[in-house]
Order: structure tokens, then sequence, then C-alpha cells
């Protein structure tokens, strides 16, 4: 048998295939082992993801907690502290206020774990306004208690007459029948009945708004005691007040009289609160006892002796 001796071509062939080979496995194997192996940056950057996503769970639960605790101090602030000094309760579009607008937040959820980063903010700036809100509805409270003190004298407190055994109510505030016109209408005061020339007293400490005339309430005058309180003294024989005058709880500031739309000597008073008028008898706090309020309320509630 001849022997065939091989050329030059038919080595570089064998090298070519042998090389061609050699990539093509290399590429498969390099292809499988980071298919299914992460490099060393991807297992960092997993790392990192994975640490991002649980500091943003605890950072949700702290967040979760924190409006807890915020709504349990909203509650208590618009149904406690409010009502007690009887201040308005803060909308709830002030304590939420005025949030980005939704391109800031869209524009945050391009970075880097961004819709985690954008609901984070969000809430974040939620929360931080409403403590702020909060914060500031306390120091209004602060001020309203440094305030106290002169709210209670200024508030009405007391009878306009002397009237310690209750024999002076004729009638209150409700539905009762016109004594003129004898159909049911609502009386917006209470009605004492007195001698004409009685001593009228101002029920807190206030300023004098008006003194004169007034129609159906005759010689009348309405005293403005701050914190949306006024009273209105009404039929009176004489006024000892000028608009201005500044006066005092127990200042006598005028007399009983049967002036203007009445059936006989008595005083007509009324209490308004935000310029509504509201029943009286709820503000003799510094006059009567439990037992006297109870009795007060009986009297009050007379649906005959009306004389206005």
């Amino acid at each position: 048998m001849e022997q065939v001796e091989n050329g030059f071509f038919f080595y570089l062939q064998r090298i070519a295939t042998s090389l061609v080979l050699g990539l093509l496995f290399g590429g498969g194997f390099f292809f499988l082992f980071f298919s299914f192996f992460p490099s060393p940056r991807e297992k960092a950057v997993a790392a990192q993801r994975d640490a991002a996503k649980s500091q943003y769970e605890i950072l949700n639960q702290r967040l979760n907690r924190m409006q807890l605790v915020l709504a349990d101090m909203e509650q208590r602030d618009d149904n406690l502290y409010r009502v007690i000094f009887q201040a308005d309760p803060i909308p709830m579009s002030a304590r939420i206020g005025a949030v980005q607008p939704p391109s800031y937040y869209d524009s945050i959820a391009n970075y880097t774990n961004s819709r985690l980063v954008a609901d984070i903010t969000k809430r974040v700036d939620i929360i931080e306004n409403a403590i702020y809100t909060q914060a500031k509805s306390y120091n209004e409270l602060i001020d309203l208690t440094k305030d106290q003190n002169i709210r209670m004298e200024c508030l009405p407190a007391i009878q306009p007459i002397l009237n310690k055994d209750l024999t002076h109510v004729a009638s209150g505030y409700g539905k009762r029948i016109d004594p003129v016109y004898h159909t049911v209408r609502f009386h917006h005061g209470m009605d004492f009945t007195a001698h004409i020339g009685t001593d009228v007293y101002a029920t807190g400490n206030a300023t004098v708004e008006f003194s004169g005339w007034r129609q159906g309430y005759g010689n009348c005058i309405i005293l403005n005691h701050g914190y949306n309180y006024k009273t209105l003294y009404a039929h009176l024989s004489k006024s000892l007040v000028r608009p201005g005058k500044k006066v005092r709880r127990g200042d006598v500031i005028a007399r009983v009289g049967n002036t203007g739309k009445s059936t006989g000597p008595h005083l007509h008073y009324e209490v308004h609160y935000k310029d509504h008028p509201v029943d009286p008898r709820n503000f003799y706090f510094q006059d009567l006892s439990p037992e006297q309020y109870d009795r007060m309320v009986q009297l009050s509630n007379n649906f005959g002796n009306l004389l206005d």
C-alpha cells in the first residue's frame, strides 16, 4: 500500500476545524456557565437589590406605625381637645396637604428600585405634611390653654338678673305660642319676669356692641364677648352703657322694662355663638347647682308664658 503524504492545507484544515470546535464548545460552556451561575457583579447587584427591598419593607412597617399613631393624634385633636376649647376641627384637605404633582413621582420612578423609591417618597411627603399640620394644631391649642382664663371670664356664665330661687323664669328657648299673634313660632332666648327698674347684669366680660332701639326688641343692648359669643338684652326701660364701653361680668348695664313687642315687664335674654342663637340655659354654670339646673330646665320648657 502506498503511503499518502498530507500536505500543508490538510494540516491547516485540521487546525482550523479544531479551533472552530474549540470556540463552539468554549462559547457554549461560557453561555451555560453565565446563564446558570451569576457573575460576581450580578451577585453584588442582586445582594444590593435584596438589601434595598428588605430596608423598604422595614421602612414601610415603620411608616404604617407612624400613620396609626398620627391617626390617633388627629382623632383626639378633633374629637377631644378642639371640642373642649370649642375650636373648629382641621379639614382633612389641610392634613393631607398638597403633595407633589404626579410628574414628580413619575420622574423618581426612573431611578434605581424606582417604584419602591417613588411609593415611599410619596408616603413620606404625606406624613411629613400631616405631622407639620398636627404640630401647628397643638401650638394653637397651647395658645388656647394660655388664653383659657381670659376666655372663661368672657364666656356668658350667669343669669342676667338676680334669680337664685328661679321664680323669675317665664319661658325658655324653643317653639312657643306667640302672645300677640297666637301662632307657634321659635323663641330664640329666655324670658325673665321682673319689676320695671330691676337691675340687668352683664353675664360675662365684653364690649358693648349696640345700645338703642331695635324693632320688636324695644330698647336693647348687645354685648360682644369675643370668642364668637354675643348676648342680647331686650325690652329694657333704660340702658346704662354706650357702644364701645368695656363691661365685666356682674356689672349693671340696664334696667328691666316693657318696651317693644312685650306683653308685660320682663327681660328677654339671648346668647349667640357665631351669630346663631343657642339655648341660654346652657350658660348658667357659675350660677346654678346641678339640682337648680334641672329645675331651670323644667321651667324653661314652659310652653305658655311667652311674654314677647
